[in-house]
């Protein structure tokens, strides 16, 4: 990418179709907030592109889009933002914008903006141009476009083209692409079908490093997060391979962080609004950790040819950083700041709870084994009915972390009863398998693996909402926060017990 902040790439749009992937390689990449002008003659298709963008985010091909050369601007309610579409042609001078009510456009919403040069100096910096024209020589309705970014809108004008080129190379370039919902990370879905066949397009950046944090090192380095595609390869192959329902993948680019993947469908293992666990398919994802733990799991996988993938191991680094959000960002949002002797206090008494854990033998920790990442394909047998996604993040760790994860949902309401069901069930299997396995030590090791979770959780959700402006994980703290005192209960932790309650103000007092 030219380091000015532009880049730019041209398409040649012959028919309807090339026009209509070109709307829906745009369609897939906005956000909430985001300005996209249409630029080009009259006649040259701004309005057509525009109406066929509007009703691709609306999901309806027969949504009314009057165009606003004479009302100027249109505001519609889509399913992911509003967007607001305007037209500047009729604009005397740049200083009417205001008059025409552009400053009570909500910051949240996507403006759709033709003629953008009678804006003038109002034309913000960070933008995405696309520039339409004629070229009736070649034949009726067959048009060039320019596609360009400007400020911080050039390398997503850059992922756009890669991931054009990388559909088209791998065979789908005439898919129909569909937006899926995300997860708080930034990584971004897409469902595909060809031929009649759905696929999953996997839209994963690497990760840039963080500023350092410790010892010259990122957040991310510390706590072991994935900073490419490669993780989730090798570990899809690898639980495949042990007979569970992880996705196969089609193609893969694992310099730019694109993946095609198979469609494990959309049925979760929670109903209802709000969602509450499915009891029988809760009970269905502890057998498959049960089972599973009982596997050898080496540390080494393959990805491809010649290229091998080492799980990192949860180290003590890992386990402290991450208990450590609760300190750096779920207290400071709670009008609580630490003195040094407090917080040392805080990550010594972590130090010691978590020796058990390092002790314990290893195995895959996915990580995030919850109701966000787990499909149910009723179509297959067994443990095989868990679809596994997300698991990118996976470590060498106790097999309590994962347990964990699932019995103590961030996202929906577990009661105790059904938590104490699933550890004990999950206990069961691996008493069967094993007889040598220890019970009450598991369940010290289940309790002090949930506790520092709950924990990460109160601080990634604040984290969320502070630095990444994305406060709906706000609502799970209250359920997030009554599972840390369930944890916190058993004797082992009560060191931390007595600290958090010093500490920590209970969200029912605040």
């Amino acid at each position: 990418m030219p380091p000015d902040g532009e880049y730019s790439y041209t398409v040649t749009l012959p028919n309807e179709e090339a026009t209509r992937r070109l709307m829906v390689d745009i369609a897939e990449a906005l956000r909430p907030g985001d300005l996209v002008t249409l630029s080009g003659d009259l006649g040259a298709g701004k309005t057509t592109f525009a109406r066929a963008l509007i009703r691709h985010l609306a999901g309806d091909a027969n949504v009314e889009v009057p165009s606003p050369t004479f009302t100027l601007m249109q505001a519609y309610e889509l399913p992911r933002f509003v967007l607001v579409h305007a037209d500047l042609y009729r604009l005397s001078v740049p200083s009417e914008l205001a008059e025409l009510g552009f400053e009570d456009v909500p910051a949240s919403a996507v403006t759709l903006l033709e003629w953008p040069d009678r804006a003038g100096e109002f034309l913000p910096a960070d933008r995405l141009d696309i520039e339409l024209t004629l070229l009736p020589q070649q034949g009726p309705g067959f048009r060039h476009a320019r596609v360009a970014g400007y400020g911080l809108f050039a390398p997503r004008a850059e992922r756009i083209a890669t991931i054009r080129a990388f559909l088209s190379r791998s065979g789908f370039g005439g898919a129909v692409r569909q937006y899926m919902q995300g997860d708080a990370s930034t990584r971004a879905y897409e469902r595909l079908t060809r031929a009649g066949a759905s696929y999953v397009l996997m839209n994963s950046p690497p990760r840039p490093d963080g500023p350092p944090v410790r010892d010259g090192k990122p957040y991310s380095a510390i706590a072991h997060l994935a900073e490419n595609v490669t993780p989730f390869i090798a570990m899809a192959q690898g639980l495949r391979a042990r007979g569970l329902s992880s996705p196969t993948v089609f193609a893969a680019d694992r310099e730019r962080g694109l993946l095609i993947l198979e469609d494990l469908g959309s049925e979760l293992v929670v109903e209802g609004d709000p969602p509450a666990p499915i009891e029988a398919r809760y009970e269905a994802a502890a057998d498959l950790l049960a089972a599973l733990h009982q596997l050898p799991m080496p540390d080494t996988l393959p990805v491809e040819a010649g290229v091998n993938y080492t799980l990192p191991r949860y180290d003590l680094d890992a386990f402290l950083i991450e208990a450590e959000l609760l300190v750096d960002w779920y207290l400071p949002r709670l009008g609580v700041h630490l003195s040094g002797d407090r917080r040392d206090e805080y990550v010594e008494l972590w130090r010691a709870a978590l020796m058990p854990a390092l002790a314990a033998p290893p195995v895959w920790v996915l990580r995030d084994y919850h109701s966000p990442n787990l499909l149910w394909l009723p179509e297959r047998a067994g443990v095989a009915r868990i679809g596994l996604l997300d698991f990118q993040d996976a470590l060498m760790g106790p097999a309590a972390y994962d347990l964990a994860s699932l019995a103590q949902d961030a996202r929906v309401d577990v009661s105790e009863i059904m938590e104490i069901a699933l550890l004990s069930r999950y206990t069961r299997a691996r008493m069967l398998a094993a007889e040598g396995f220890d019970a009450p030590s598991f369940a010290q090791l289940y309790a002090t693996m949930a506790a520092q979770r709950a924990s990460k959780i109160l601080g990634i959700f604040a984290r969320l909402d502070r630095r990444d402006g994305k406060p709906q994980y706000l609502r799970h703290m209250p359920r997030v926060w009554a599972y840390l005192q369930r944890s916190l209960a058993h004797p082992a932790l009560a060191p931390l017990a007595a600290w958090y309650r010093v500490n920590v103000p209970d969200l029912q007092t605040i």
